[in-house]
């Protein structure tokens, strides 16, 4: 809907500029000897509120032209054939009108003033159309800066929830049973590595907090951060953890949000190491390519399993969609691939904050 018309006052002060255009319409014509006094504001003044309505159609012929992402010679074409098409429907409504006002009221001169005043109201509606054009662009920018605002704030409103969700999902209670476990088994076999092991769980979660409160941090601390994570998994799980990483200088220079990356090394240690017998290997992928961040987190599976690998989609994957959908809907993805014997997970998102230079 139109904006002006969405508002009573809007509307009403639309229709005073235009009246104030009528006014001004009626010196002209009074200057020019065609009509005078009272008689030039009553030809003039209802042609003008009528041409501003007409003026209402540029809003939709403007978001259907937007600036920037249409050739500015269709822009300058189209709204050039809109200005003469409607102000050539204006002069000749001013002919009718002057028309049926002639029955009654008394002309000045009787040389076919009429041909005058059609050609007045042709030569001041282009340009006043063209006007009315460029106000609607100030409007339509104006509209999507506070839209573009608005999304932002809920952008980072929804951002900062996700993100809260997401530490609250990261401390996980098997994931401290599990490890406190460990460190139960290893305190009498091994203090040493028990007491490593306590440093490290205490250095994880310092860590996990720390990066939870901040709006965006290099992939490299992201990572950093996954690599204690699997430390301290290896303790649980020996040579069945097994991680290899592939990470560009480049990528890892680029900036995410806090704690995206840790759920899905934590989807893959759960569906492709511990449920396994024989245990895996998480694979850590990290690309730019084309302006954007492409991270890839890749586990084994087994095709042999009832669910077919679908286990991997859970409240971990779940809360990282919705993290990439707060931030940008439309620039951001993440993409699941099950395949032979493998379960892999994509981010996309726009490479923010990587070097100068990067592809």
């Amino acid at each position: 809907m139109h904006p002006i018309l969405g508002s009573r006052f809007r509307l009403l002060l639309y229709q005073s500029a235009w009246a104030v255009v009528g006014l001004l319409l009626a010196g002209v014509f009074s200057l020019a000897g065609v009509r005078a006094g009272r008689d030039a504001v009553l030809f003039a003044l209802p042609l003008a509120l009528v041409f501003g309505n007409a003026c209402l159609s540029a809003w939709w012929v403007c978001r259907g032209l937007p600036l920037g992402r249409t050739p500015p010679w269709r822009v300058l074409l189209s709204l050039g054939v809109a200005a003469v098409a409607i102000s050539a429907v204006w002069s000749a409504l001013g002919g009718a009108w002057s028309n049926h006002l002639d029955r009654d009221v008394l002309r000045l001169f009787a040389r076919d003033p009429r041909r005058v005043e059609m050609t007045v109201l042709f030569a001041a509606g282009v340009p006043l159309y063209l006007l009315s054009a460029m106000v609607h662009y100030l409007m339509i920018a104006f509209e999507t800066a506070r839209a573009a605002e608005r999304a932002a704030l809920e952008a980072q409103v929804g951002a900062r929830e996700a993100e809260l969700r997401a530490l609250r999902a990261q401390l996980h209670p098997h994931f401290l049973f599990n490890s406190l476990n460990s460190i139960s088994a290893l305190v009498v076999a091994d203090p040493e590595a028990a007491r490593g092991m306590c440093e490290g769980l205490g250095d994880f979660y310092r860590r996990t907090l720390a990066l939870g409160a901040r709006e965006r941090v290099p992939l490299a601390d992201e990572l950093a951060l996954t690599e204690r994570y699997l430390a301290i998994e290896r303790v649980r799980f020996g040579e069945r953890l097994a991680t290899e990483r592939d990470v560009t200088p480049e990528a890892a220079r680029c900036t995410v949000p806090p704690l995206l990356l840790q759920p899905l090394v934590e989807n893959a240690v759960k569906h492709g190491v511990s449920e396994r017998l024989e245990g895996g290997t998480v694979r850590i992928e990290a690309r730019v390519t084309e302006g954007y961040l492409i991270v890839a987190v890749e586990n084994p599976v087994d095709d042999d399993a009832p669910d077919g690998g679908r286990r991997g989609e859970g409240m971990g994957l779940e809360n990282v969609r919705r993290r990439l959908e707060a931030l940008d809907r439309r620039a951001t993805r993440l993409g699941v691939e099950r395949g032979a014997g493998h379960f892999r997970v994509t981010l996309v998102l726009p490479a923010a904050g990587e070097a100068p230079g990067a592809a």
